[in-house]
């Protein structure tokens, strides 16, 4: 059995009462859903999760705090020749992203509703092909910017879990929430793909704006949109 690490969380687990459609579609398709066994109380051996039986052999892609599931959505019926894996505490936003599911037909994609390091314990080396962390909670007092994501806490095993070679996208409207992706992402072992301005001004060509971003473009914040590539 493998030791398992002492780790504060410190985001939102639930907001609102549930809708009596969200328990169901919690009640109803979350377990079929699941990647596999992620808690530390169905895997304390941390058996890598079997991706191949889970996707068919797809490329696989991953997203970290996929808020209301919209960018998910959108990509898992953009491309069904991949299976994506997205994670996300919030209860409410899973059953937001039930729901989007049900509602869009899409097959191709599985949901772990928790802490995305738990997730990255037991996805195999070098297994994710492209990864997303769009507009992450900025934590955006000094004293917190050691919770944000873009931390080696976090940035270490996700770089584990990415092939060579693989990309990494990183949206925020957050000016620090930038520097700091700037200075950690490369230690990590990524490249900033960036040539010229418009690179981290202008969104990815396959974008959908979420409602995080309409929030920031309402209250006058100016997006970035950061793309890395893992080395190795």
């Amino acid at each position: 059995m493998t030791e398992r690490p002492h780790r504060n969380f410190y985001g939102r687990l639930k907001g609102k009462t549930l809708k009596d459609s969200q328990k169901r579609y919690i009640a109803e398709d979350l377990a079929d859903l699941s990647p596999g066994a992620v808690s530390w109380e169905d895997n304390p051996a941390r058996t890598p999760l079997d991706l191949g039986a889970l996707f068919g052999g797809r490329p696989v892609w991953l997203e970290v705090g996929f808020g209301g599931g919209e960018h998910l959505v959108h990509q898992a019926s953009a491309n069904p020749e991949v299976g994506i894996i997205g994670a996300e505490p919030y209860i409410n936003g899973v059953a937001m992203l039930l729901g989007k599911i049900r509602r869009a037909g899409v097959s191709n994609l599985a949901v772990h509703p928790g802490d995305a390091r738990d997730l990255m314990d037991v996805l195999p080396e070098a297994s994710i092909a492209r990864a997303f962390l769009l507009y992450p909670d900025p934590w955006p007092k000094a004293r917190h910017h050691r919770r944000r994501f873009v931390t080696p806490e976090h940035l270490e095993p996700l770089a584990r879990v990415m092939q060579p070679g693989a990309i990494l996208r990183v949206a925020t409207d957050i000016p620090d929430y930038v520097r700091q992706t700037l200075e950690e992402v490369p230690r990590a072992g990524f490249e900033w793909l960036a040539e010229r301005a418009e690179d981290w001004r202008a969104p990815w060509d396959d974008w959908i704006s979420t409602r995080y971003e309409q929030k920031a473009l309402r209250e006058g914040r100016v997006p970035h949109y950061l793309t890395f590539r893992r080395l190795g």
